[in-house]
């Protein structure tokens, strides 16, 4: 017998769509409902491994990064050739702060 699949519930597909910009089919809603959930699912499950006394992997690379350097910028033609919207030399996105 197999364990139930875990759906997201189809408002938070569509929000995370959203931000994502992507347009989704009806299908591809239910695709993704079952699997963001599962991955959900998943973390879930690791969240619960216990790792108390495990040493830590993480090893920093000694400095690998160089020195800063003046450099000149993006002209605005070339930092805005690829922006789905503008208002002249800025950038235009859409208003996502709800006014009171």
């Amino acid at each position: 017998m197999s364990e139930p699949e875990t759906r997201l519930p189809l408002r938070e597909v569509d929000h995370v769509a959203r931000l994502a910009r992507l347009d989704l089919e009806p299908e591809e809603r239910e695709c993704f409902a079952l699997q963001l959930g599962s991955v959900l699912e998943y973390v879930g499950r690791l969240a619960e491994v216990p790792v108390e006394g495990v040493p830590s992997t993480l090893q920093a690379p000694a400095n690998v990064l160089r020195e800063d350097e003046p450099a000149a910028g993006l002209g605005p033609e070339v930092a805005l050739a690829n922006a789905p919207d503008r208002q002249g030399d800025y950038f235009r996105i859409p208003r996502i702060l709800e006014e009171d």
